[in-house]
């Protein structure tokens, strides 16, 4: 039985989230759907985290066992004719059995978008936000989030999670101005009061960085203030955080594996 990894991307408007769900199609569906077709057995597909419904992934990677040879860049090449054009593969590589998607991840790193002002080019990747934010603020609470710690305070509620210890190793808001332009939703010009949050760990629990931006956000706003973010972090519950944001804005940016 020979694994393989695929990468691949989505644009998660359409979708109730990367996982299987019984009253909505997900991504991991749609592909294993495809897959099953070009291979002509069911085909089972894990992916390498669980994204919200309508959150998009710049960089999903997910693994497949196949007993048989497959050739990576035709299925590749396959898959992509097959599948809607919300979803694009980018590559089909052969690894070893043990290797796992989800559990030889490394790291994983996803951006969250925001503007200040009205655009019609971002409403669907990026949050529009109507009040002034202090992002040197946001910034210096942020950086409180780095390191091994428990953030039960992000987690949503009747999560199934053995842990809720992360290891956090960048937490920041960027201009989007000063990102390359590959760096941006959809590579288009940027403008002034757009925002980018980067944030990067060993792994995230469900519905995390929606809610450390909410809480971020609400510390740009003079709702909170740093310690009170900072206590919020040592010991504080879901309902002391700030309200989950829109997952239109985030996208899972990065997978790091050791070398495959």
């Amino acid at each position: 039985m020979q694994r393989y990894f695929i990468t691949l991307a989505y644009d998660g408007t359409h979708y109730h989230g990367w996982q299987r769900q019984p009253n909505g199609i997900s991504v991991q569906e749609t592909l294993e759907k495809a897959l099953s077709t070009l291979l002509r057995i069911p085909v089972a597909v894990t992916g390498a985290g669980r994204t919200d419904a309508g959150v998009h992934a710049r960089t999903m990677v997910a693994h497949f066992d196949y007993e048989g040879e497959a050739d990576g860049i035709q299925l590749a090449y396959k898959l992509n004719r097959l599948l809607p054009r919300d979803v694009s593969v980018f590559g089909i590589e052969p690894v070893d059995s043990g290797l796992h998607a989800r559990f030889s991840a490394v790291s994983r790193t996803y951006h969250y978008y925001v503007h200040t002002r009205k655009s019609p080019f971002l409403r669907h990747y990026s949050c529009e936000v109507h009040y002034p934010l202090d992002f040197h603020r946001m910034n210096e609470a942020a950086e409180y989030l780095i390191g091994e710690k428990d953030f039960k305070c992000f987690c949503k509620a009747g999560a199934d999670v053995n842990t809720t210890i992360c290891n956090l190793t960048e937490a920041r808001w960027i201009p989007v101005t000063g990102m390359p332009s590959s760096e941006r939703p959809q590579n288009v010009e940027a403008g002034e009061g757009e925002w980018c949050f980067v944030i990067s760990a060993n792994r995230f629990l469900r519905n995390m960085v929606r809610a450390v931006v909410g809480t971020l956000v609400d510390v740009g706003r003079g709702k909170l203030t740093v310690e009170d973010f900072r206590r919020i972090v040592d010991g504080g519950t879901r309902s002391d955080a700030g309200e989950s944001m829109p997952g239109n804005a985030l996208f899972l940016w990065r997978v790091d594996y050791p070398q495959k």
